[in-house]
């Protein structure tokens, strides 16, 4: 109860907020729609992923909004769904109120990546000095009078590339999710020592995460439907897969302690 508590009120995705009725009157005459852009983490099995995130930018209409991002280097690790750290604030401003139709998440170079204790650069191909492209679950539409808030779920599995020469690459995987299409798997595999990867898949979707510490998974903005549920882990152990699972937006799924043999 804990867990669906804490994702109604902190993981809402897209969050329509009345404004003050005189700022909401503002609002509709100029045609212009506030926007909060957040970040979460599906994540890696990696200490930490330091971001310098430079800049977000909203496609709409055909013309590109840029929000400019001025938080500095944050631990993308930190912020993880279903714990109380869900989000983080990278940007906000006004822009025409009007469908989104794509989104781009723009880096600059000084990124880094600790595995093992040991810090190193994750090099960034210079190519995607437009940004990243973020997958879109469905087109938000922004009205105006009210606030939205977009999170954007970054992928750690997916987006660290091992080079082979104990060097990383960054190529973000990203997810931009909306409120309707936002729910949540969650459970637990033991024992321990299988250090697992967990894959939630719809169809040609794969949506994936690693456990914690404890042996806890949580996975994040699902659209309502039926998943599989298949569970990886390292050798020794046999994988094991669920069908079936029931998903419903805005609510928590747990499916439970799973025992690997």
């Amino acid at each position: 109860m804990k867990n669906k508590t804490i994702y109604a009120t902190l993981m809402v995705l897209v969050i329509a907020i009345a404004s003050l009725i005189g700022c909401k009157k503002d609002s509709q005459a100029s045609g212009t729609t506030k926007v909060e852009i957040r970040m979460t983490d599906a994540p890696g099995d990696f200490d930490a992923i330091n971001l310098n995130v430079k800049q977000v930018i909203l496609l709409s209409g055909g013309k590109p909004y840029t929000f400019e991002v001025d938080h500095g280097i944050f631990n993308i690790l930190d912020f993880r769904i279903g714990t109380s750290n869900p989000d983080i604030l990278v940007a906000s401003g006004d822009m025409p109120s009007g469908e989104i139709t794509e989104i781009r998440l723009v880096l600059y170079d000084n990124n880094t990546i600790v595995v093992d204790g040991q810090v190193q650069d994750l090099k960034t191909p210079s190519a995607q000095s437009s940004g990243w492209k973020v997958k879109l679950t469905e087109n938000p539409e922004l009205l105006p009078g009210v606030t939205y808030s977009l999170l954007l779920d970054f992928d750690a599995a997916k987006s660290i590339v091992a080079t082979g020469n104990g060097k990383y690459i960054l190529k973000p995987v990203v997810r931009g999710v909306t409120v309707a299409t936002s729910g949540l798997i969650s459970g637990v595999v033991l024992p321990l020592t299988s250090h697992p990867e967990v894959l939630v898949i719809a169809g040609t979707d794969t949506v994936g995460t690693v456990t914690n510490a404890t042996g806890m998974f949580t996975v994040g903005g699902l659209a309502t439907g039926n998943y599989t549920v298949k569970i990886l882990p390292v050798e020794g152990f046999a994988e094991t897969t669920i069908p079936n699972v029931s998903v419903t937006a805005g609510q928590n799924t747990s499916i439970g302690t799973i025992n690997l043999q």
